[in-house]
């Protein structure tokens, strides 16, 4: 069982997955595992995988039709043999040629469920510039508010796959925000001080805005966390989803209204049948 497989999604990847490769196989490390897991590429996405096979002893080629990114990770966590998991896109890169190691030596004692370091951001999104590395140390307050990449993330494979399952596909666009918050409701995270990926933007994600995510946001957190509409990591006034929480108390009280106002008509007909 290597320590480590890395989950790479694909489709129709030619013009940038050589390089995704490339970063891999220069790690001095041979503790990894490689999955490529293609939803059904029509270009020279699967040449490129079998040329550098020679270079990665432990690199698996998938093909078979999916529902999107986070189907095929789904699958890719089915297929992993390794301890651990990092995700990444085809259009991504380990950071630097080393970087493995230090990580491996991490991850060999860590009691941690998750791992995670920074992603170094290459073009502009709506959430970060070009360059910067994102984003530092987490708290669950600072997680409500924005998500961890999963480019700089490493997850314990028996946990993920025993406590947490799939990512919820519903989310087309960010299951990876709702996947980590389920992962802090039930595990440790560890952060090290550590660039581990190159994130290119660009992609769907961090372009467009996962509507049914912000819409189920509010209810998730309080399932997953046990809280209710009161708690105060809920009634941060300024919060993006600080207006959700408000809305739904808003609908909480109309309901309760509305059943007050029943009770009362049944209990009246109820009153002036017994007289």
């Amino acid at each position: 069982m290597p320590l480590f497989t890395i989950i790479i999604p694909t489709y129709n990847s030619a013009d940038t997955l050589e390089a995704t490769l490339a970063s891999i196989a220069e790690q001095q490390t041979a503790d990894v595992s490689v999955c490529v897991m293609d939803g059904g590429s029509t270009d020279t996405t699967e040449a490129i995988v079998q040329k550098w096979k020679q270079e990665v002893a432990a690199l698996q080629w998938f093909q078979e039709t999916d529902h999107g990114i986070y189907d095929a990770m789904n699958k890719g966590m089915r297929k992993a043999t390794g301890k651990w998991i990092l995700f990444l896109g085809s259009d991504d890169t380990l950071h630097h040629h080393s970087v493995l190691q230090p990580l491996f030596e991490i991850l060999r004692y860590t009691d941690a469920d998750v791992v995670y370091g920074n992603a170094k951001i290459i073009g502009n999104t709506g959430w970060a510039k070009d360059g910067d590395l994102y984003d530092g140390p987490f708290t669950l307050e600072k997680l409500l508010q924005q998500n961890i990449c999963h480019q700089a993330m490493c997850y314990r494979t028996s946990f993920v796959r025993e406590e947490i399952g799939d990512f919820n596909q519903r989310y087309v666009k960010s299951a990876d925000w709702d996947f980590n918050l389920r992962c802090w409701a039930k595990g440790r995270f560890e952060y090290i001080d550590l660039v581990i990926a190159n994130f290119a933007a660009g992609g769907v994600s961090t372009e467009t805005t996962d509507h049914p995510l912000i819409e189920d946001f509010v209810p998730n957190v309080q399932q997953y966390f046990g809280w209710k509409l009161s708690h105060p990591l809920l009634q941060k006034k300024g919060t993006w989803y600080y207006p959700h929480v408000r809305r739904l108390q808003q609908e909480n009280r109309s309901v309760l209204q509305k059943l007050i106002t029943f009770t009362r008509r049944i209990l009246r007909k109820l009153k002036k049948t017994v007289s």
